[in-house]
């Protein structure tokens, strides 16, 4: 998919909150919206290269969101919202053989005690899915979450009650292209890991996609393994 305009290059100064940067744009100091609540403190570092996209609106604050950072040379999509529109793109393009034959019939579905990402169907069977962006890398090796995370942990719990109804699955979207695996990061949160592993013990689906990020657009490009063997503090 296409970013919505074309990216605006810049250098971040810092990040005074979780959803808010200045940056250097042409010689201005110029405050944006950071589209993820994640620490991602690998890539909000002082003196990096950034893009913005200019996102102007009466009811804003800022006129611009943060969106693409060049780490190490490895352009990284950080906008949480964009994984939701990649996987319903690819899916709908029958780009995943995990989901073969489905397409997405809803957006967003109510269940239970949480709201869902997608709600797919075959005609006759559905899968309740659940997608996670993930922006960290560390040696090839994609890790979810950079931050302890409530909700996301819910969700597991979630996805459990959903196989009464059909299948569920959980998808780890990478927003870049260099890593190899994906593995839970037991030492940020040990309460996610745990729940994501009892959920595939009990047929949940777990999958890790990365994604092409390019000036032009994002798109998502292969799976990789997930690899859920206990770990570390474990």
């Amino acid at each position: 998919m296409k970013h919505p305009s074309t990216p605006i290059p810049a250098t971040l100064l810092e990040r005074p909150n979780r959803f808010l940067g200045v940056v250097d744009l042409e010689g201005d100091h110029v405050e944006c919206f950071i589209p993820n609540p994640g620490r991602m403190h690998e890539l909000m570092v002082p003196g990096t290269r950034v893009y913005l996209i200019h996102k102007p609106g009466d009811h804003r604050k800022t006129s611009y969101d943060l969106t693409l950072v060049d780490y190490n040379n490895t352009l990284v999509s950080i906008d949480s919202r964009l994984p939701n529109y990649m996987l319903q793109e690819a899916i709908n393009q029958n780009k995943l053989p995990e989901f073969k034959y489905y397409t997405v019939e809803r957006r967003e579905p109510s269940f239970h005690d949480s709201r869902l990402d997608l709600k797919l169907s075959d005609g006759k069977n559905q899968i309740l899915l659940e997608a996670k962006s993930c922006t960290l890398v560390e040696d090839n090796i994609a890790l979810f979450p950079d931050a302890p995370t409530k909700r996301g942990a819910r969700h597991m719990n979630t996805l459990i009650k959903a196989l009464e109804h059909g299948r569920a699955s959980v998808c780890f979207i990478i927003q870049r292209d260099d890593a190899s695996e994906w593995r839970p990061h037991v030492e940020m949160d040990p309460l996610f890991t745990h729940n994501l592993r009892k959920a595939v013990k009990n047929g949940v689906e777990a999958y890790a996609f990365t994604c092409k990020i390019t000036l032009e657009g994002a798109t998502i490009e292969k799976s990789i393994p997930v690899n859920l063997e206990k770990q570390a503090i474990e």
